[in-house]
């Protein structure tokens, strides 16, 4: 980062330039000497030595002595500002990062992970959004393990981060407070079992060294190594004993307090209004959902249905099973439940529109829709040999309806082209409405009705009414 005035002189007069990712990173600002930092490995190359220099993590450092200089900051804000810079910086690896949240449009960017493999998925952008899981295909060249449509699974993502803050879901808090809670003292117990681990194996050096010979001197003296040994351990487990009651004792309670509980609650009622609006960027939206969410892991269970397991900061989680679209009919797992409904719906008289809004209400969906569509009603039907008598796109114009003459029909049997019947209906000569049920115009199927026809064609007779 650099920082520049203007001098008198118009020009401009760099006054001092420091790397700002240097001195968040480096430990001297936390009051800290370290030592061995870098792992540097040296390979012999065509024109010499190749020296490579690798960061090392902070638990691998050589030396590390804390307190010896002035610190800017303390060493638990340093140590928090390497967790973010680690999680902000984005690895597509084995060992990987959630990223800093930006502009794109998938909503779970750097949080999904693969329910298959259990790799970190990648986000494609181009065409629809969707997630990949490319670790294979990067290595190994083999196919992508998972490929997943973005939209449906952040819209119900989104939609179970909503309902977790609104006040019915309030207790979720509370929950994972239980469960830390649980954890706390667990570990407890463990370190109070290791202090009397350590006081039992303290006492027994002291018995056996009182115990010995003392003229025994090397035996004696050996007992006394181990005796002071345990000493220590024992010491060192009691100091990290208080030093961890000090800093439960001066955490904060995990109970909320009645205003925040107040002020949350106002908030889950208003974050949905406020989410749907375009108050909110695509970068503040993947912000506020990595307040709760840890990560998302996603798995095809079906064809047409993803598997999503979220996972809550606090570790409880929550499965949900989010329908997606496929690209055939028989790809849908109701598919012969919703075929056995047509037939069913058709022969109770049921209208096309009918039965797909009766099997939208059932949860039944189209291919690529979230609902059922007629077409897909009609196509059901006409598998299964249904014909209401209804011109289908793609369907022969020609069905026989019992006891009636469709349009077709009659102008077979009057031997004239179906323009000439239509044109009489357009203009009134031929009086009639179409059916409700089938859609089209019918005639009775008598010789009478023809004979009509025949004189209405010869001029006989000015107009038909049906």
């Amino acid at each position: 980062m650099r920082a520049a005035v203007t001098t008198d002189a118009g020009r401009n007069a760099v006054l001092w330039m420091m790397k700002c990712g240097c001195s968040i990173k480096n430990p001297a600002y936390a009051g800290a000497f370290v030592y061995g930092r870098n792992s540097h490995t040296t390979t012999r190359g065509p024109h010499g030595n190749i020296v490579k220099t690798k960061r090392l993590p902070m638990e691998k450092w050589r030396i590390l002595i804390k307190g010896k200089y002035p610190a800017y900051v303390g060493w638990e804000t340093f140590e928090r500002i390497q967790r973010m810079l680690q999680d902000n910086h984005a690895e597509y690896e084995r060992n990987k990062t959630r990223g800093v949240p930006r502009e794109g449009k998938a909503l779970l960017a750097g949080l999904v992970y693969c329910g298959e493999c259990s790799h970190k998925m990648t986000v494609r952008y181009s065409g629809a959004t969707r997630y990949l899981c490319a670790f294979f295909q990067q290595q190994y060249r083999d196919p992508f393990c998972q490929n997943l449509p973005a939209e449906p699974v952040d819209d119900r993502v989104a939609q179970a981060f909503l309902d977790a803050l609104c006040p019915v879901e309030l207790d979720l808090y509370e929950r994972a407070m239980a469960a830390r809670g649980e954890m706390a003292d667990a570990a407890e117990h463990a370190r109070r079992q290791q202090l009397e681990r350590l006081g039992y194996q303290a006492e027994l050096a002291r018995r056996r060294f009182e115990r010995a010979d003392p003229d025994n001197r090397l035996v004696a003296a050996e007992l006394e190594r181990r005796w002071e040994g345990a000493l220590r351990e024992l010491r060192r487990a009691e100091e990290s004993e208080a030093l961890g009651e000090h800093e439960n004792g001066s955490a904060p309670a995990n109970e909320l307090t009645e205003e925040l509980k107040a002020a949350f609650m106002d908030i889950g009622r208003r974050l949905p209004e406020i989410w749907e609006g375009d108050l909110l960027s695509q970068q503040q939206r993947k912000a506020l959902l990595r307040c709760l969410l840890e990560k998302v892991v996603l798995r095809r269970s079906a064809p047409d249905t993803i598997q999503t397991r979220i996972v809550w900061k606090g570790g409880l989680s929550t499965t949900l099973e989010v329908p997606t679209t496929v690209g055939a009919f028989a790809d849908l797992s109701g598919a012969k439940e919703m075929e056995r409904l047509v037939v069913k719906l058709f022969k109770e008289g049921k209208t096309d529109r009918q039965i797909a809004r009766r099997l939208t209400e059932l949860g039944h969906r189209s291919p690529q829709r979230k609902h059922v569509v007629r077409s897909t009603v009609q196509t059901i039907r006409h598998r299964h040999g249904l014909i209401r008598g209804a011109r289908v796109k793609g369907a022969s114009r020609t069905h026989h309806v019992p006891g009636r003459l469709t349009l077709s029909q009659v102008a077979r049997k009057l031997e004239v082209p179906k323009p000439w019947m239509y044109n009489r209906i357009y203009n009134g000569a031929i009086q009639i409405v179409k059916d409700d049920r089938t859609g089209l115009y019918l005639f009775p199927d008598d010789p009478a009705t023809i004979e009509r026809f025949r004189e209405l064609k010869e001029g006989k007779v000015r107009k038909l009414r049906f």
